[in-house]
């Protein structure tokens, strides 16, 4: 019996044993939320059952900041997700991979020589609630929320605060130039974080907000009959998101199958459901997945995001400006 015993015990041990050789650790610097990255992961999980996700999470400048000040002795394997201006700031500690599959993923969503690649691509939209417009005309442009009836009655994120609203104020820029951001942000309440405006809008302290399509979707998905998402004729902004393997990763191999993973369509589509993030990949049908439109039926005003990183600078002077002319 003793015998039995300690056989059970042995075989339970070197299978335990077995068990964590066969193991991968990855370490995962993640801007994203918590539940976005959870539901990527059981995904992930299910795909590649071994992998152990280890996740570090912060604010993407702070990420970043921190992989460069690692740049040495690396503790994190691969970074998801942030803006391409971002990523393309930090070259220098991206390390190139190319996957199988990368032709499901448009070209314009991959980093050069293969430094990155597309994860999501975040819509600018004119999230309305219904309720507050009392009278006003529902806008169907950018340029309706520059006339005098709009002041006051609707929210834009100080760009400085984020990396999304800085794509649509340089969108706007891009655009309308300085004159039209003048009067976008005369008329607008500047709000410190993006929660504040689409918040505020579902919350109805505002008629409208300038802001992401998937954070205005949830307050429709949620069954708010009030919020409406509003695409300007003129052209929405494309604010699109990547992931990237750290340079010198010590799990470079797990950080791979982490990589994979999350560029899958599995995965994708995942996110797409759960969290309404729009993918990048081409074979998924956004508008048979949601009631969000296909991409090819929504007119976007295109820019470089590349150029658009490059102005940072200028044009966050430009908006301070603009919004030091409307006081």
């Amino acid at each position: 019996m003793q015998n039995k015993k300690f056989l059970k015990a042995t075989l339970l041990s070197m299978a335990l044993t077995l068990g964590a050789a066969q193991a991968e650790t990855v370490v995962l610097y993640s801007s994203n939320n918590p539940e976005t990255i959870q539901a990527a992961v059981d995904v992930v999980k299910q795909k590649t059952p071994g992998l152990d996700v280890q996740t570090v999470t912060g604010g993407t400048g702070t990420m970043m900041k921190r992989i460069e000040a690692e740049a040495a002795n690396p503790r994190g394997d691969l970074f998801w997700s942030g803006g391409f201006g971002t990523l393309g700031s930090y070259s220098s500690q991206l390390q190139p991979y190319t996957p199988d599959g990368l032709d499901a993923i448009p070209e314009r969503f991959r980093g050069p020589d293969n430094l990155w690649v597309g994860t999501n691509v975040h819509l600018m939209v004119i999230m309305v609630n219904k309720r507050q417009l009392r009278g006003l005309p529902e806008p169907t442009t950018w340029s309706d929320l520059m006339k005098p009836e709009w002041k006051g009655k609707f929210a834009i994120t100080d760009p400085a605060k984020s990396g999304t609203t800085y794509l649509l104020v340089y969108g706007l820029y891009k655009q309308f130039g300085q004159e039209g951001l003048d009067k976008i942000a005369a008329n607008a309440v500047v709000t410190g974080s993006s929660g504040t405006t689409y918040k505020g809008v579902g919350n109805g302290e505002y008629a409208a907000g300038l802001t992401l399509e998937y954070a205005a979707y949830e307050y429709v998905a949620g069954g708010q009959k009030e919020i409406k998402l509003v695409y300007p004729t003129e052209g929405s902004y494309l604010a699109p998101e990547g992931m990237f393997i750290i340079k010198g990763a010590k799990n470079l191999e797990a950080a791979k199958k982490l990589y994979d993973g999350l560029m899958s369509k599995e995965v994708q589509e995942a996110l797409l459901v759960k969290n309404f993030r729009r993918p990048v990949r081409e074979d998924i049908d956004v508008s048979a997945l949601t009631d969000l439109p296909a991409m090819k039926d929504v007119k976007v005003y295109e820019f470089d995001q590349g150029e658009a990183a490059a102005d940072y600078e200028k044009v966050v002077a430009a908006w301070n400006e603009a919004v030091a002319k409307g006081k």
